[in-house]
């Protein structure tokens, strides 16, 4: 995964030169998504600039990518999971110049229009494609938003387009997130959803069953797809269900090369995990029992609480946000990050989407039917872009570490969100994603299997959370929060922690574009509506935390 940053709409007045200098300067402030390598493309009418983190074809597929004739300049950050099915099905030759899994994205331009071949894409991904002869560019951000993307105008009216904010911050008054599952096109100034899908209509799903079988060999397919790489790579491991269920199938492809069918041995063949959490949290516990029944080489790393907090501003800086939660559970995955860069590795499998896609938060108890279960899931996946993904994404690459989520799979997601819902509901006894532990039955230790939800914030440690409220508490008079209002005219906080968030987002990131980028600045869990119809409880809820789930959450095993 990379970072890209293009300027579109030239003026032939315009100095190049000093526009192409300008461009560098601001593609630096996210070269730590890329420290690989640096590549510039300029021409009359756009310039594109991008920083690599090399994980696929790592001695050549450096960026832009460039058609033979010259005419097509393309700057990716993500990773293309069936590029070699979609080479083998094009229609129109096309010479390949680099081993580089996102070149594809070029040939399929040539020959496809823009909303069909990105249906045909599995992947994560934010490009950038230039078509120098008809002076046309196309931007396309993947169906979830795994990867991230901003964009906006600069004050001549160019359009400007950047993998993270900070590039584009005080450059583009406009400032906003480029949405997931769409593709704009300049030829037509028509940005257009091209990702849509059945199963968001409850009633195409209503009565559907999925097998068990089915579930769990779907999954199957997206783990060993996303070990697509070239790199040394691991797997995040919390000791919790989801990223234990990505470690236990990862597992057992991780001997053998993906890239050529399992036909020769894997070049890095032992799987390795990672975990952190304060001395004593449940999940490096966990995560230790789960390491031991998969035979990974397990590496728990722990931190202490003022390590955290020394690191907030600079977590802050980096994920662009100003929302409690996702904050709460950067710190610590960021801290992860640069141990796990530290041990030189590259990439690793996560297990964010899970949650989205069976109800595993756990007032998805509250839920009183399977339509408003199954709807609620909709707008949780819809909002996945600007919390856990942005969360996984940023807080990695921060480190120039590429975090790939196969529960977000496309071809995974067709088979889990086509499921009737209630399936996937819990309560009377029966615990959150039952289904998909079902499903997973023999893979892991029954105290992992069905161990139950724990936020990611709060299985590092409850005295991380804690920690952080009294901080705030001490830092954040009742005077400033009495008078947030004032100050934060845009999603304003509610609780002194937030507050003290808030004061170092803005100052790094000032002005109204840039704080409407983060969506209420609060737990979507909490903020729900569906969530607040359900239990009353919800709406004074203005703690984010598991453990708020009055009568729910209890003791992680």
């Amino acid at each position: 995964m990379c970072s890209i940053f293009g300027i579109f709409g030239l003026h032939p007045r315009d100095d190049r030169q000093a526009l192409r200098r300008q461009a560098l300067e601001l593609s630096q402030r996210q070269r730590h998504r890329g420290p690989d390598w640096s590549g510039v493309y300029v021409d009359e009418g756009a310039i594109l600039v991008h920083e690599r983190l090399a994980i696929v074809d790592p001695a050549g597929g450096s960026q832009p990518l460039r058609s033979a004739d010259g005419e097509l300049a393309l700057a990716v950050n993500g990773e293309i999971y069936n590029h070699r099915e979609l080479k083998k099905e094009l229609e129109q030759p096309y010479s390949f110049q680099t081993g580089s899994d996102c070149e594809v994205i070029n040939a399929l331009y040539r020959e496809d229009a823009p909303t069909s071949f990105l249906n045909r894409i599995n992947g994560i991904f934010a490009f950038a494609l230039w078509d120098k002869r008809r002076q046309r560019a196309l931007i396309a951000r993947d169906p979830i938003g795994v990867c991230p993307l901003y964009w906006g105008h600069d004050r001549e009216g160019r359009l400007c387009v950047a993998s993270e904010m900070k590039a584009l911050s005080g450059l583009c008054a406009d400032v906003a997130q480029f949405p997931p599952g769409h593709c704009y096109d300049s030829a037509t100034r028509e940005l257009t959803q091209y990702y849509r899908r059945p199963w968001r209509d409850y009633a195409a799903v209503e009565g559907v069953d999925v097998d068990e079988r089915e579930l769990r060999e779907a999954f199957e397919r997206a783990v060993r797809r996303q070990l697509m790489t070239d790199v040394p790579y691991g797997v995040l491991l919390s000791g919790g269900l989801d990223s234990s269920l990505v470690a236990a199938v990862a597992a057992r492809f991780a001997r053998k090369r993906v890239e050529d069918d399992g036909a020769s041995e894997a070049w890095w063949p032992r799987l390795h995990s990672f975990a952190i959490g304060l001395r004593g949290s449940p999940d490096l516990a966990a995560a230790a029992v789960a390491a031991g029944a998969l035979g990974t080489v397990h590496h728990g790393f722990e931190y202490t609480f003022e390590e955290g907090l020394d690191a907030l501003p600079e977590v802050i800086r980096h994920i662009e946000t100003y929302d409690v939660t996702t904050i709460r559970a950067s710190t610590p995955m960021y801290l992860l990050a640069r141990r796990i860069k530290a041990m030189g590795v590259k990439m690793v499998l996560s297990g964010e989407g899970s949650d989205e896609i069976f109800g595993g938060y756990l007032y998805f108890h509250k839920a009183p039917n399977a339509r408003e279960f199954h709807e609620e899931l909709i707008r949780k996946l819809d909002a996945l872009y600007s919390y856990d993904c942005l969360r996984a994404n940023k807080s990695m690459m921060a480190w120039g570490v590429e975090a790939r989520v196969p529960f977000l799979d496309v071809e995974f997601l067709d088979v889990a969100m086509r499921m009737d819902a209630r399936h996937k509901m819990a309560g009377k006894g029966r615990i959150e994603k039952a289904v998909l532990r079902e499903a997973f039955e023999g893979y892991l230790p029954k105290e992992i299997l069905w161990r139950q939800k724990e936020q990611f914030s709060d299985g590092v440690g409850y005295g991380w959370i804690d920690g952080l409220k009294a901080y705030a508490e001490a830092r954040v008079s009742d005077r400033e929060l009495a008078a947030a209002e004032r100050r934060f005219s845009i999603n304003p906080p509610r609780t002194k922690e937030a507050y003290h968030y808030r004061s170092l987002f803005e100052q790094f990131y000032p002005g109204q574009a840039c704080a409407e980028t983060v969506p209420g600045g609060k737990s979507i869990a909490c903020s729900s509506p569906a969530a607040i119809a359900w239990d009353a409880s919800f709406a004074a809820a203005a703690d984010p935390s598991g453990r708020a789930v009055t009568g729910v959450h209890n003791a992680a095993l």
